[in-house]
């Protein structure tokens, strides 16, 4: 039985295919490690796929199983959320738990995760109707592109007591020679030599007065409403520009493509796929945990979970493109638990994360493979960056090894930020590169332990300085 057949909404789905086993592998190529946090997202994006198969009446209550990643920072957590949303073309937002209060209290409403991830489903469905109507569009632009170019003739008058056909003739010499002006037009425009005319078009606009509403609490349902009311009272408004042909028939096809564009069905498709596939990662969970002091936990921590909860179990927010319901998003929340431990939530908070996975700090191994064995990884980008400017750059594996090695040392003596402390080292070790590439005289730089320890090795050796700079 396929998803069409089972009355699945259809979307765009790389992962249809891909086993938990093929979908760690996808994530390799980009995250180094970690293991464990990989087999659970693999086997969580899996189960969506394994829940689509299932009888209609028993699909609605199987619901995920959200997860906890609890690890340093810099370990990649964050990077695994987003590369599994990626891959699956899931609606995904990344929040910090630290950002939302109680309600009652200054801060951001918890239903704003919602109504955000809707607004990102909106722009993803939008854009993907966007490539279906293109060609459409572009047809329909190209002509409203000749009509400035060559507005259409008049008619030359005639005088009384001009016989009839006299008439249809003079009329149908001007058409044809109308047209095929206009298609001589047609052949200049698609050869790119009317590209440097300037051209006045004509484009539907909607920008109703910008209205600041002071609240109590930002980004709540009364502030979305209020303002989509107001926009509404506004009608689309058109406005003239001048533009030079390129930059007018890119201003032409998309205003065409909105025009093509269904917003009803998008925000319906929008809803059915953020209920369905929708990803929201909860940073910094640990900072909400309820740290015991003395009898009783902090009320404002614990009060955001409280608030947490029902969106996490399962409830129904309201949105302006209409009500979404988050029984079956999933919540990946992370933390690095120095101080509080995932025990210090509540029990029913506790109770909706059943998975949880210890992602392990980084070391100078690590490091080395991160450097060189991910599709983006920094050598490469660096690389490329520099090469632009014509200069040749090639790493040696010792100068490898020593880059790997500061930042590891560096992370053991202050606090330890995991891989990103190797960008901060990157960055000192191309500074000068950076800085001479555009005039160097010498078009192939050698990165070898020697390179990196001249520029590095003061730096590491006062500890007050790297404090500074690395």
């Amino acid at each position: 039985m396929t998803t069409k057949q089972m009355g699945v909404f259809e979307q765009p789905d790389m992962t249809m295919g891909l086993t938990p086993k093929e979908i760690v592998i996808e994530l390799d190529k980009y995250i180094i490690g970690q293991a464990q946090a990989k087999r659970a997202v693999a086997i969580a994006l899996r189960n969506r796929w394994r829940r689509r198969q299932v009888a209609s009446d028993l699909r609605d209550e199987i619901s995920p199983k959200n997860i906890i990643m609890i690890g340093p920072t810099g370990v990649g957590k964050t990077e695994i959320s987003r590369r599994l949303a990626k891959l699956a073309h899931a609606p995904f937002i990344k929040v910090e738990a630290s950002k939302f209060t109680e309600v009652g209290y200054v801060g951001r409403d918890v239903e704003s995760i919602i109504r955000d991830l809707a607004e990102l489903a909106v722009k993803m469905v939008k854009d993907e109707e966007k490539a279906k109507v293109l060609t459409k569009a572009e047809e329909l632009a190209e002509e409203r592109l000749l009509d400035c170019l060559l507005p259409p003739a008049s008619i030359a008058p005639t005088y009384p007591g001009t016989p009839h056909q006299q008439v249809e003739e003079r009329q149908a010499k001007e058409r044809d020679a109308q047209r095929s002006t206009r298609e001589k037009l047609r052949t200049l425009l698609r050869e790119g030599k009317l590209d440097d005319r300037i051209v006045e078009i004509e484009t539907s606009e909607h920008k109703p007065p910008v209205i600041e509403i002071l609240s109590g609490v930002t980004g709540g349902g009364d502030e979305m409403n209020i303002k989509e009311m107001f926009g509404n009272l506004f009608p689309r408004k058109t406005g003239k520009r001048k533009l030079k042909v390129p930059e007018a028939r890119g201003v032409l096809i998309q205003d065409e493509a909105g025009r093509l564009i269904d917003m009803d069905k998008v925000g319906k498709d929008a809803i059915e796929r953020v209920e369905q596939s929708g990803i929201v990662f909860i940073d910094e969970i640990d900072k909400i945990a309820g740290r015991q002091s003395g009898a009783t936990p902090d009320v404002s921590r614990e009060g955001v979970q409280r608030d947490l909860l029902p969106i996490v179990e399962g409830s129904t927010v309201n949105t302006k493109y209409g009500m979404v319901k988050t029984d079956h998003i999933l919540f990946i929340a992370s933390g690095a638990f120095h101080v509080a431990k995932p025990s210090d939530l509540i029990p029913e908070f506790q109770g909706r994360f059943p998975i949880r996975v210890e992602l392990l700090p980084l070391g100078e191994g690590d490091f080395i493979r991160i450097l060189t064995e991910p599709e983006n990884a920094l050598l490469k980008q660096y690389k490329a960056l520099i090469e632009t400017e014509g200069v040749q750059v090639e790493y040696t594996d010792d100068g490898v090894r020593e880059i790997a090695s500061i930042a590891a040392t560096v992370n053991e003596r202050m606090e330890n930020i995991g891989a990103r402390r190797l960008h901060t080292v990157m960055e000192r070790v191309f500074d000068d590169l950076s800085f001479d590439a555009s005039d160097a005289k010498d078009k192939k730089v050698l990165i070898d332990a020697l390179y990196v320890k001249k520029r590095l090795s003061d730096i590491v050796k006062d500890q007050d300085l790297s404090r500074y700079i690395l």
